[in-house]
């Protein structure tokens, strides 16, 4: 693949993201009102005192990670905190302890299954939890990663609705803006299940739009920067990955995928300073929130690394303060962003700024799981060639 035109590396990234739609524009018209009705049953437990109780095996522990954070900490202001656990390190044994009727259970695995992930699951069953095993009509471990991002994130979305609406009998507030057809009277919840549905088949479209309009503004840029790590790769360098919340698992997630490939590529150099929650938590402590990754950087960093943030926002202190540090070191600094870019891009602290154009972080965040899956394909076979 390195010996390809920069012309057909770009053609090659816009091919991999319109792929992604092809799937998408089949699979959530078939499966939004299942979803839909999960989300209400979902939003019943919560009213019990359910839970939400994840776990993954390997790289997709890295979706029991987003799933905990998204639910725990909403990103919509004023939406309540749910109760939400990753269980990934000892799945079986915590199910075990933990789980109870009203709780529900993600296991998340690789696309053909796993018979250890639907074993936790049927025990949980067997006690009355809500469980959902994310399968794909994809066979591709990438592209199923995505679709089950873009899954989970509509269930967080959605349960809100659910969960505020049929507590409350009023309007949704300020998840109104994402559901306009909501009207102030208290429903029955179950006549919303087909205005869900719709809705959750257009957060699905817009990711479609989404990704369109990288492959047509932004492979070029998307290939120049692979070709670019790439670089740094031969020279020794390895990838430093970072970022907040969603994004310090897709960090993870990144960094799993070079140095423990799903596919047959040779392994990449790579480490996520989102990966140790004691480190981060040590420094958060003792200096604050802003060093967090500058100071893991510092004692990380060689000459010919890479310095990849991802961020949403492209604001976060943590984030602008680390590609500061990595820009005085020399290393190559990616970015992966969304809204304008945000101070990353308006300080010019990215050498390669990747934008993705939208203001609302989930989407931004499926669109970006697309994008470093995409790169890390034409990175490892340039690598391999």
């Amino acid at each position: 693949m390195s010996t390809i035109t920069p012309t057909a590396q770009a053609t090659f990234v816009a091919q991999r993201l319109l792929e992604r739609n092809r799937i998408s524009s089949t699979f959530f018209p078939a499966e939004s009102d299942r979803l839909a009705r999960a989300c209400q049953d979902m939003a019943g437990r919560f009213l019990r005192g359910g839970r939400l109780l994840a776990f993954g095996r390997g790289h997709y522990a890295t979706d029991a990670q987003h799933v905990s954070v998204e639910f725990v900490h909403p990103v919509i202001v004023g939406k309540r905190a749910l109760p939400a656990l990753d269980l990934s390190l000892f799945f079986r044994e915590w199910l075990a302890a933990l789980v109870l009727p009203d709780d529900i259970v993600m296991g998340f695995g690789s696309p053909e299954g796993d018979p250890e992930i639907s074993e936790a699951l049927g025990l949980a069953r067997a006690r009355g939890a809500q469980t959902f095993a994310f399968t794909s009509p994809s066979p591709d471990p990438y592209i199923h990663q995505e679709l089950i991002e873009v899954v989970y994130h509509t269930l967080w979305e959605t349960v809100h609705v659910f969960f505020e609406h049929g507590a409350l009998g009023h309007e949704v507030g300020k998840s109104s803006f994402l559901y306009p057809y909501l009207g102030k009277q208290k429903q029955d919840t179950d006549s919303l299940i087909a205005e869900v549905a719709a809705s959750i088949q257009m957060k699905a479209r817009d990711d479609e739009r989404l990704r369109e309009e990288v492959a047509r503004d932004q492979a070029e840029r998307i290939a120049s920067a692979v070709s670019a790590i790439r670089q740094r790769i031969a020279l020794g360098g390895k990838l430093i990955l970072f970022g907040n919340g969603g994004s310090a698992t897709d960090a993870n997630d990144w960094a799993l995928d070079c140095v423990a490939p799903l596919k047959a590529f040779r392994p990449i150099p790579a480490i996520s300073l989102a990966m140790e929650p004691a480190i981060v938590s040590a420094l958060a402590n003792d200096l604050g929130s802003e060093p967090v990754f500058l100071r893991q950087l510092i004692a990380q960093a060689r000459p010919h690394d890479v310095a990849i943030a991802i961020s949403t926002s492209g604001g976060s202190s943590n984030i602008l303060l680390a590609l500061e540090e990595a820009k005085k070191r020399g290393l190559l600094t990616v970015a992966l962003l969304g809204y304008d870019g945000g101070e990353t891009v308006r300080r010019g602290l990215a050498e390669m700024p990747l934008v993705v154009p939208c203001d609302y972080v989930p989407r931004i965040q499926e669109i970006q799981a697309s994008m470093y899956h995409v790169m890390l394909e034409l990175l490892a076979e340039g690598i391999a060639a």
